[in-house]
C-alpha cells in the first residue's frame, strides 16, 4: 500500500468515458491506442502509477476533451503484451485525486498536477462504522437492478470482502450512468456513498414504476 508521503504531485491521466475505478478495486484494461501504450510503457519503467478519469460528456468530440476534476490513481499490478501489440494490464485503485492543472508537454498523452489532500482516508486503514445490516435494503434494490439489466454478481463472495471494497466494487460495476458513477466517486466517504447509491436507486425504481403499463 502506498504511503501519503510517497504520493506523487503529478501523474499521467487516462481519460476513459463511462469508466471509473474506485479505491480498493481492480480492473483489467486492454490498451491499444498508441499514445496510451506509450503511457503504460513509461509508467511500467517508473512507478507503475496512472490516473483514471472521465472526460465530460458534453465535450466528447474534442481531441483532448475537458475532464472531470476528480479521478482515481491506480497501480499497474499485472502487465502482458499480446501478439498484436496490445497491452493487457490489471489496475488496482489506490486513492482519488483532484486535478490542480494540466501540464503542457510534448508527450502524446496528458499529464496533470494533482492533489490527494481531500482523500487521504482512501489509503488509511481505519474501519468504517457501517455494517452489512445497514445496507440490506440497498443491496436488495441494487441486486434487483443488476439482475434486470443482465448483470451477474457473486453476492456471497462480495460479503466476504471489506465493506468499503464491496461498496466500491458494486458502484464501479453498476449499470448507472457515467454522471451517476462520477457522483459516487466524488462522495467523500462510505456513508455518503451509501446515501447517494440509495438516492440513485430511488430514481431507477421510480422510472420503472412510471413506465409500467397494464396489458
Amino acid at each position: 500500500m502506498i504511503k501519503i508521503k510517497d504520493l506523487p504531485n503529478k501523474i499521467s491521466v487516462f481519460p476513459l468515458s463511462n469508466f471509473i475505478i474506485f479505491p480498493k478495486t481492480s480492473v483489467p484494461l486492454n490498451i491499444f491506442e498508441p499514445r496510451y501504450i506509450d503511457m503504460i510503457n513509461n509508467s511500467i519503467k517508473s512507478d507503475k502509477l496512472i490516473g483514471m478519469i472521465q472526460p465530460r460528456q458534453s465535450d466528447m468530440s474534442a481531441e483532448n476533451p475537458k475532464l472531470y476534476n476528480i479521478g482515481c490513481m491506480g497501480k499497474i499490478i499485472s502487465f502482458k503484451e499480446s501478439d498484436n501489440g496490445r497491452l493487457l494490464i490489471e489496475l488496482r485503485g489506490l486513492i482519488r485525486f483532484k486535478i490542480i492543472k494540466e501540464i503542457q508537454t510534448n508527450k502524446k498523452y496528458r499529464e496533470c498536477h494533482i492533489s490527494f489532500s481531500d482523500y487521504h482516508d482512501d489509503i488509511n486503514s481505519r474501519k468504517e462504522d457501517l455494517k452489512f445490516s445497514d445496507l440490506e435494503l440497498i443491496f436488495k434494490d441494487l441486486k434487483n437492478l443488476f439482475e434486470k439489466r443482465g448483470f451477474m454478481i457473486n453476492w456471497d463472495a462480495l460479503k466476504k470482502q471489506d465493506l468499503d471494497e464491496t461498496i466500491n466494487a458494486l458502484a464501479m460495476a453498476s449499470p448507472f450512468t457515467a454522471e451517476e458513477k462520477q457522483v459516487l466517486l466524488e462522495s467523500k466517504d462510505l456513508e455518503i456513498r451509501k446515501k447517494k447509491i440509495s438516492q440513485i436507486l430511488t430514481t431507477y425504481n421510480f422510472d420503472e414504476f412510471n413506465n409500467t403499463t397494464i396489458q
